[in-house]
């Protein structure tokens, strides 16, 4: 009997690095978290964290191979150099090791590296929210706001990878002036944290949300302003992609029943006609979508 092969996921974020071992519809067969040791020289926990997968499988799970590994990180990836280029939350001497043939070298696997939004993208089209879906964008609204694009089960990509609508500016005078200006500056959770300070707020993360849930005005105030942001944002993304289904996941994103309908009034004022309401959804998969979406990521980005 041929084993059924299984793609092991990395994501990799500033503050922890989890790992799991992925079937190919999804399923999450096995997972480990830690901290990121981010006071190494060099990012060894990567390939050890593949090769840990990869033993437990051949130990514990006969049935299973591993055929192939796909790298989640926070930054700037570079698909035709094969790279990281940037990440501002990981030590900068790792950026120049996180390229595939040092981590295929180290494994002795195929290697793809993705954006790890651009991967929870992935996910939900695939498994999650938007599976039912051709063309999904998926938002995550956390401590940055970050985006991804399929279409039709493909990612929609350049040289770099792409979808930093968080990075995009929405406030062109505040800009001129050098003052915050892009969708993450005021829309993101650290940007919902420093509004509630100037409100006089100390509640934070889900203590905030419980208080708009409660009607408090200043807490609604900080959260609805922020969030228009995020909701101009998508608008934005709407005009260039006409998604049929925008999915929000995130830490800010998980409180779904706040969120949606700001963005819904956001993109209702100044989304595209696309010939009715184009659909809003809470991430399926949660925090999982990253890692389950390292299933498909391989046919979603063209590689064989």
């Amino acid at each position: 009997m041929t084993a059924e092969p299984l793609t092991v996921a990395i994501d990799l974020g500033g503050t922890h690095i989890r790992s799991a071992a992925v079937a190919g519809d999804g399923t999450i067969v096995a997972r480990h978290r830690q901290a990121t040791p981010t006071t190494d020289a060099h990012p060894t926990v990567v390939p050890e964290m593949i090769l840990r997968a990869v033993g437990e499988m051949r130990d514990s799970h006969s049935e299973w191979a591993v055929d192939r590994a796909v790298v989640g990180l926070p930054g700037v990836v570079d698909h035709r150099g094969e790279q990281l280029k940037t990440a501002p939350n990981l030590p900068p001497q790792w950026v120049g090791f996180l390229n595939e043939d040092w981590i295929a070298s180290q494994v002795g696997l195929p290697v793809s590296l993705a954006n790890d939004a651009d991967l929870a993208a992935v996910g939900e089209a695939k498994f999650g929210a938007g599976a039912e879906y051709h063309d999904v964008v998926y938002v995550t609204i956390s401590t940055g706001v970050g985006a991804g694009v399929v279409v039709d089960g493909t990612l929609v990509r350049g040289r770099l990878s792409g979808g930093e609508i968080g990075h995009t500016v929405i406030d062109w005078s505040a800009a001129a002036a050098g003052g915050r200006a892009t969708v993450e500056e005021l829309g993101s959770g650290t940007a919902l944290d420093r509004q509630a300070s100037s409100a006089g707020l100390s509640e934070r993360g889900a203590e905030l949300a419980n208080l708009v849930r409660g009607g408090d005005e200043r807490a609604t105030s900080v959260w609805n302003r922020a969030l228009t942001a995020v909701g101009i944002g998508i608008a934005n993304l709407a005009w260039l992609v006409a998604p049929q289904i925008v999915v929000v996941g995130g830490g800010v994103g998980r409180n779904f029943d706040l969120v949606e309908p700001v963005l819904r009034s956001q993109l209702e004022m100044h989304g595209p006609d696309t010939g009715g309401p184009i659909n809003l959804a809470v991430a399926a998969l949660g925090d999982d979508a990253a890692l389950a979406g390292a299933a498909a990521w391989w046919s979603a980005v063209g590689r064989k």
